[in-house]
C-alpha cells in the first residue's frame, strides 16, 4: 500500500502527514514500514467483514476506505495539526485509535431510514464513499463530506427535539415539514396566537375566536416570540437553531401572521371551505406562509 503524494497538502490527511514527516526527516523507514503494515493489516480486517478479501479490487476498496477514516479520525484528534498528528501516528496503538475515531464520527451522523440498509451497518454508505480515498489523490473531500453531514445530523436533532417538547402528537408524516425552519415558525406562530401550550392541529378551527393585537405585526414581536421557544431547550440545541435561520425567517412570520388576520375575516363571513382553500392557496404561492399549518382541519 502507497501512503505519498506529490504535494504535502493534498490527498488524504494521512498522507499529509506522512509526506510532511519525511521531508522534516521526523519519519524513518522502519516507523514508516510498521504504518504500512499496520495498514495493510486493518485493510484485510475490513474487506473481510465488509468486502471479500480474496478479490484484489475489493481489497484495493477497502485499504482506501481505510486511508479515509483514519484520514478523518486523525484530522479530529490532533485538531488538523500535522505534528500532533504523527505523534498520534508513532504511539503504540499507531492507526487504530484514529480508526475508531473516524468510524465513531462516520456512526454518529448515520441517520437510519426504513429504507435499503448500508453495506457498512451503523454507517453511511454514500458517505463513506465520500471519506474513502485512493493515497495518490490530489483531492480528498472527505472533511468536507463529513462537516456536512454533522451539520444534517445536528439539524434533524434539533428538529427531532422541537417535537418532542413542543407538539402534543408523537407521530409525524416526514413530508409534512420540509425544513426546520418549518417546524419552529409553526411552534412559535401557534404560541403566539394561542398563548402558549402544545402545538395541536386545531388553528385554522381556533382562529375565528383570536382577537388580534396590533403590536404583534412586528418582527421584534416575534422574534421575542421565537427566543421564548428557544429558551425552553438546551443552549447547544438552541444555539444550533439559531444558527439554521435564515434572515427572512421573521419576516416571512410577521407575513403569515397578516395572513391569518385576512383568513380570519373569511371566517367571520361565514366563507365555505372551499373559498377557503382558494384563498389559502392563493396567498401561498404569492408569498411563503412560514409557520402556517397545511394539514387537512379535519
Amino acid at each position: 500500500m502507497q501512503l505519498v503524494v506529490r504535494d504535502s497538502q493534498q490527498g488524504p490527511f494521512l498522507t499529509q502527514v506522512i509526506r510532511y514527516a519525511q521531508a522534516a526527516e521526523q519519519l524513518n523507514a522502519t516507523e514508516l514500514a510498521q504504518i504500512k503494515s499496520k495498514a495493510v493489516l486493518m485493510s484485510l480486517k475490513f474487506a473481510d467483514k465488509f468486502y471479500n478479501k480474496y478479490k484484489m479490487h475489493l481489497l484495493e476498496q477497502a485499504a482506501y476506505d481505510v486511508i479515509g477514516i483514519v484520514s478523518l479520525g486523525l484530522m479530529a484528534l490532533s485538531d488538523k495539526d500535522q505534528v500532533r498528528a504523527l505523534q498520534l501516528l508513532l504511539a503504540p496503538e499507531g492507526l487504530v485509535k484514529p480508526f475508531q475515531k473516524g468510524w465513531h464520527m462516520l456512526s454518529t451522523v448515520h441517520r437510519k431510514t426504513s429504507g435499503k440498509s448500508s453495506l457498512y451497518g451503523e454507517v453511511d454508505e454514500q458517505l463513506l464513499s465520500q471519506v474513502s480515498c485512493p493515497p495518490d489523490s490530489e483531492e480528498w473531500l472527505g472533511w468536507q463530506a463529513y462537516q456536512q453531514a454533522l451539520t444534517e445530523h445536528h439539524r434533524f436533532q434539533a428538529m427531532q427535539l422541537l417535537r418532542q417538547q413542543f407538539y402534543q402528537r408523537q407521530q409525524f408524516d416526514e413530508f409534512e415539514h420540509f425544513s426546520l425552519e418549518e417546524v419552529l415558525a409553526e411552534i412559535v406562530l401557534y404560541r403566539a396566537l394561542t398563548g402558549g401550550g402544545q402545538v395541536k392541529q386545531d388553528l385554522k378551527r381556533r382562529l375565528r375566536e383570536i382577537d388580534f393585537a396590533e403590536h404583534w405585526f412586528n418582527d421584534a414581536y416575534l422574534m421575542l416570540q421565537t427566543e421564548a421557544v428557544l429558551a425552553e431547550l438546551p443552549a447547544e440545541n438552541a444555539s444550533a437553531i439559531r444558527q439554521d435561520l435564515g434572515q427572512h425567517f421573521h419576516p416571512a412570520l410577521q407575513r403569515t401572521l397578516l395572513f391569518c388576520r385576512e383568513y380570519q375575516k373569511q371566517q367571520r363571513l361565514d366563507a365555505s371551505p372551499e373559498k377557503l382553500d382558494a384563498f389559502e392557496h392563493k396567498h401561498g404561492l404569492t408569498s411563503p406562509l412560514l409557520g402556517w399549518p397545511h394539514y387537512l382541519d379535519l
